[in-house]
């Protein structure tokens, strides 16, 4: 399995144009936390910040109820990706904390949550996300296969590189250095799959 080039350039120029829309365009006012359905179940998916999983939601349906996630949910909001992050994908989201968050300098969430800078919080958040289905056996697939580190182009048009972690699992590098490492793996959704992690990833520009 290969992060395909095709559905990363489409699922880029969706992003990027979802999240420099127009402040006057109509938007989907958010996400809303949802009930589950008759016979709905969350299948073999990890708990996530205190709620079950279901592989039949959305990345945005089922982040909407984790209690660890509600940073990451208002700064998709903010940024206008609901509507994207809600598509078909497939999108494999590395998705931060709000403790991950927290440890950013002081101010910087508030700073980034501002219409202003709309742009800057859009390329952070599409840093983070990858246009592929990516389970971690996937991904430790790349890596074997790249001999202990495999780059990956998020759909922000910036690198990831992700590598096994030493206390086993898997670790992600920012062009900055800065290294995150998967909490909750494989957390399958509708439209692509959820893997958790526990620092906020900076492109370098």
């Amino acid at each position: 399995m290969t992060f395909r080039t095709t559905s990363l350039a489409l699922a880029a120029t969706a992003l990027l144009a979802a999240g420099c829309a127009s402040n006057d365009t109509p938007q989907y006012s958010g996400p809303v936390s949802l009930p589950p359905l008759p016979g709905e179940m969350a299948s073999d998916n990890p708990m996530v910040g205190g709620a079950p999983m279901f592989a039949n939601r959305t990345i945005v349906e089922n982040a909407v109820e984790s209690a660890d996630h509600t940073t990451l949910v208002a700064a998709v909001k903010a940024a206008g990706l609901v509507d994207t992050l809600s598509g078909p994908g497939p999108f494999t989201v590395f998705a931060p904390t709000n403790a991950a968050f927290d440890a950013l300098p002081a101010g910087t969430v508030e700073t980034l949550l501002r219409p202003e800078n709309k742009d800057k919080l859009t390329q952070i958040l599409t840093y983070h996300v990858v246009a592929a289905n990516a389970m971690s056996t996937d991904i430790a697939g790349m890596i074997a296969d790249d001999g202990g580190a495999h780059v990956v182009r998020t759909v922000a048009g910036n690198l990831l590189t992700v590598r096994n972690a030493p206390g086993g699992g898997i670790s992600i590098s920012d062009e900055n250095g800065g290294v995150a490492n998967v909490t909750i793996a494989d957390v399958k959704q509708s439209n692509g799959v959820i893997h958790v992690i526990d620092r906020v990833l900076l492109p370098a520009n």
